[in-house]
């Protein structure tokens, strides 16, 4: 297809004159129409006024960056797809955005325009490129690389930890590891979905040798999008954490890893109070103000083609969670902001 952007409609978010010329030129090669913005607070005006298909969006601009105008569109639910270019180096960023439900991150200086085509392709028809998802994610930028690499790809995951305290979804959060161990254990990542929905899980990644951090660094590539999108289809904002959990163990078959990875799934409403945990592989206790609760531990995800876990749900303001598996025992504890 010569112009396969035909009938698409791309905001182009960018305060560098030039570059932003040249991306406009090379869209409209493809046959996309285009607008312009100079920064995110232009981007959200022009957004009202002629919702695009798709935005492709650098991060650093005056008066409002691409961050700050992600997290505002998608905390307003909506869902256009947006590609970052950015020149930053930093991948606290990167992750950032890509947690906050971008499709993908490019770096500048953008040698290959060919990497802009099938990153806008994509986005804009994402049915069609399901099977090279693994691929097309720039959190993992050269997945074949980090697989012949295990000391790269245990410092990326180390250097991706959350903060151990935190605010998110209206939720006040910290956790603490409780064994320390120069290797990586357990992994906990946390992810807000919504102004009030808040989901993390956590992995024990010494059970696959090299792919149990490869799977953590894949897991933290698509979790977010992973249950919004699952939250998205539901008729109730409750998720089914057990088909989510299916979803993560097919992904990891895709990928090619192999062993046994042991997870747990956690989802938190903050203004319902709703607590659901999935166990597959790690044990859990669970204290709220009234109760004590065990978790035991199901079947680690790699171990069988189908998924066996246990679930808990409960309602409760505050919680302390202790996660514990072969890698190690994890503190995490929330409490909902009134």
């Amino acid at each position: 297809m010569d112009k396969p952007l035909t009938s698409k409609h791309i905001l182009i978010v960018e305060d560098e004159a030039v570059f932003r010329s040249v991306l406009a030129g090379y869209l409209t090669s493809l046959g996309a129409t285009t607008s312009e913005a100079v920064n995110g607070l232009e981007a959200l005006s022009a957004v009202e006024d002629q919702p695009p298909d798709l935005i492709l969006c650098d991060l650093a601009m005056p008066e409002m960056g691409g961050i700050e105008l992600v997290e505002n569109l998608r905390l307003q639910g909506n869902k256009i797809p947006i590609v970052i270019i950015s020149a930053t180096d930093n991948m606290s960023d990167i992750a950032q955005v890509l947690r906050l439900g971008v499709e993908d991150v490019l770096l500048k200086p953008l040698a290959d325009l060919n990497r802009l085509r099938e990153a806008l392709l994509a986005a804009l028809y994402p049915n069609l490129f399901t099977s090279q998802a693994i691929e097309k994610n720039d959190l993992i930028q050269d997945w074949s690389a980090l697989c012949q690499n295990p000391e790269e790809a245990a410092r990326l995951l180390k250097q991706l930890q959350p903060p151990v305290q935190q605010t998110l979804a209206n939720c006040r959060i910290n956790y603490r590891q409780l064994t320390m161990a120069e290797q990586p254990g357990l992994v906990l990542d946390i992810a807000a979905l919504s102004s009030n929905d808040l989901a993390f899980y956590c992995l024990d990644v010494t059970r696959a040798s090299e792919n149990g951090v490869l799977a953590a660094l894949l897991l933290r590539a698509i979790f977010s999008g992973l249950l919004r999108d699952h939250l998205t289809n539901q008729r109730q904002r409750l998720p089914h954490m057990s088909t989510v959990l299916k979803q993560v163990n097919q992904l990891l078959r895709q990928a090619h890893l192999e062993g046994q990875f042991p997870l747990l799934l956690g989802y938190y409403h903050a203004e319902y109070k709703n607590l659901i945990l999935v166990s597959a592989g790690l044990h859990a206790t669970i204290n709220t103000d009234e109760n004590q609760i065990q978790l035991s531990n199901g079947v680690p995800l790699g171990t069988l083609g189908a998924t066996y876990s246990n679930q808990i749900s409960q309602r409760c303001d505050a919680w302390q969670c202790q996660i514990w598996g072969a890698g190690g025992r994890l503190r995490l504890m929330l409490s909902a902001d009134e």
